[in-house]
């Protein structure tokens, strides 16, 4: 089966890296792979997650398990990060992404005048290392301020010289969040390259800082090419409040990426014994236009202490969050996983048709809706058509 070809099966014929064929009883001399009619989608697409402070509880606390915390805990730690040790972390988490049927991956990355360039020099070997496997970005961001934080400037400047394809922002944690939020889209306009912000991450839908990022990606012509993660201020906001962002984001061509697992982990902590879950309905955003995706951010940190670097357990834990029962919606939630984060991260080259670039996964389960659901198991995946893991299909042993 086929994600976008629902009741029919077909066999897929590869050459060279490229999808050649889609037919009914393909005949060719060459390796056959039976899938005895398992599902196969293009491969998954992390849009958000941060390699170089993965798996750092082990040297941290989480135990308000509040943003002030965790913002506290990783500056601390990061002080002693070392481009080996980052390295090794993020390979780990990197490998677990693979595992998982991950093919493409944006990852951000900080840089500061504590860290320094320590965090690229760690993560930018990886790209090389496994690009037999999955395509890698780096976005540039400062997650402890810019305008507020001497040097960081020149650091994000240096990393987008080195290696950076995308700038990304943190304005909460500035002295002046509409002025990094400029100064970034200055960087973005100076390097011709992409933004991808952290923005509106709290429980207060005044105020909402994306409503800037639109006024500034209308100004600069840059719809299509801003992304922004979490906005969590908008699982608050009034219906006509949530229409009115939706309808602007989508008018000017800004994308949303929500991350379930962070933000129902950090989000209304003060609230008592039942907390607002605090995690923006993307769907609702789909529904107006707006393009989304579902993403992982944080693996084992005081962020997220949690994370098996499963996009399907994104997909099915964001479904369970915003109580998705619509078919369509189910769908849509594999899609922020897959096609819509492709958009997102403007990859043309993406999909299960003939002609694109053989980047799969083959997972254990008929449709789409049903990856979801059932939250499956992917059982192999391949990068330009070459087999780059499997995992065996579980079975019964009967007496």
């Amino acid at each position: 089966m086929i994600a976008d070809r629902p009741g029919a099966a077909f066999d897929i014929g590869i050459e060279r890296g490229r999808i050649v064929a889609i037919e009914p009883d393909l005949r060719a001399e060459a390796r056959e792979i039976n899938l005895a009619g398992r599902l196969v989608a293009p491969g998954f697409i992390e849009t958000h997650i941060h390699l170089d402070k993965s798996c750092i509880l082990d040297r941290c606390k989480a135990e308000t398990g509040d943003l002030d915390e965790a913002i506290r805990e990783v500056a601390a730690a990061k002080k002693s990060f070392q481009p080996e040790d980052v390295h090794a972390r993020a390979k780990r988490t990197l490998e677990k992404s693979i595992l998982n049927g991950t093919t493409h991956m944006r990852t951000h990355l900080e840089v500061d005048p504590g860290i320094g360039l320590r965090g690229l020099e760690g993560v930018l070997p990886l790209i090389e290392d496994y690009k037999w496997a999955i395509d890698l970005e780096i976005c540039i961001f400062p997650q402890e301020g810019l305008l507020n934080n001497p040097g960081t400037d020149e650091l994000m400047v240096a990393a987008l010289k080195r290696g950076g394809r995308v700038v990304g922002a943190a304005p909460y944690t500035d002295s002046s969040p509409h002025g990094q939020i400029e100064r970034v889209f200055e960087m973005a306009r100076e390097f011709d390259i992409d933004i991808d912000m952290h923005l509106d991450f709290g429980a207060d839908p005044e105020n909402l800082d994306l409503l800037h990022v639109c006024t500034l990606t209308e100004r600069y012509n840059y719809g299509g090419r801003v992304a922004i993660g979490h906005v969590t201020k908008l699982a608050s906001a009034s219906a006509s409040a949530f229409e009115a962002a939706a309808r602007r984001m989508a008018d000017v061509g800004v994308a949303l990426t929500v991350l379930p697992s962070t933000d129902l982990y950090l989000m209304n902590r003060n609230q008592g014994m039942n907390p607002a879950r605090g995690v923006t309905h993307v769907h609702r955003l789909v529904h107006q236009g707006v393009n989304c995706s579902l993403s992982t951010n944080n693996v084992l940190n005081p962020f997220t202490p949690f994370g098996d670097c499963s996009l399907l357990r994104m997909a099915n834990l964001y479904a369970n969050i915003a109580q998705v029962g619509a078919r369509a919606d189910v769908r849509e939630c594999f899609n922020m996983i897959t096609t819509r984060s492709a958009a997102l991260l403007r990859l043309p080259d993406y999909g299960v048709a003939v002609g694109r670039k053989a980047d799969l996964v083959v997972l254990d389960c008929a449709n789409p809706e049903a990856a979801v659901a059932e939250l499956v198991q992917p059982l192999m995946g391949f990068k330009a058509g070459r087999q780059t893991f499997e995992r065996p299909a579980g079975r019964l042993l009967p007496p």
